[in-house]
Formats: structure tokens, sequence, C-alpha cells
């Protein structure tokens, strides 16, 4: 009888990379009425009225502020949904994106 010859079992393991993420920033500008910033933030970012606040107030301190990081889909989408609601009203508020780093 002759002996076996067992061969070790060779799997391929697929690394999966998580995509790219952006991040939305909101930019300043001197005429946007700040109530608005707030409704646009809770409306397309989901933010509660204390997060918003505070996050428009750092924004209209610093010149800018990071509102969220999401894939570049999400994040394109959402700094265009809120840009238009700015736009709709006659008011130059600005979301943009850029990779995080």
């Amino acid at each position: 009888m002759s002996p076996t010859t067992v061969k070790p079992k060779t799997s391929t393991k697929i690394k999966l990379q998580r995509p790219p993420l952006y991040k939305v920033i909101l930019l300043n500008d001197d005429y946007t009425p700040r109530e608005f910033v707030v409704m646009v933030l809770k409306a397309v970012f989901r933010m509660g009225e204390e997060t918003a606040s505070r996050v428009m107030l750092t924004a209209h301190q610093k010149g800018a502020c990071v509102i969220a990081v999401y894939t570049r889909d999400v994040a394109e989408t959402r700094a265009k949904e809120a840009t238009e609601l700015g736009k709709a009203k006659g008011y130059p508020l600005f979301f943009t994106t850029e990779p995080e780093e």
C-alpha cells in the first residue's frame, strides 16, 4: 500500500478595502440667516437642535466647519441637497466635500 499524500488546503482570502471617506464642510457666509442654517442641518444631516446650533456657530466663528464624514456618494449628495435648499430661498449657503486624510 502506498502512502497517501495529503495536500494542505489553499484558500484565497479576499481583502476588502473600505471606501475612501469624504468630509462635508459648511462654509460661512454673511447673508444666510442662522435659523435657516440650523434648519438645513437638522433636515439634511439629521442633527438635533443643540448640535445644529453649535455647528452653525462654529462655521460662523471660524469660517467653515466639518459637518460629517461619509462615503463619497453620500457626502456629495448631502452637500448638494443642503446647498440647493439655500439656493431655493435665494441664500448663498454652501456646503462642499473633500477627501478625509
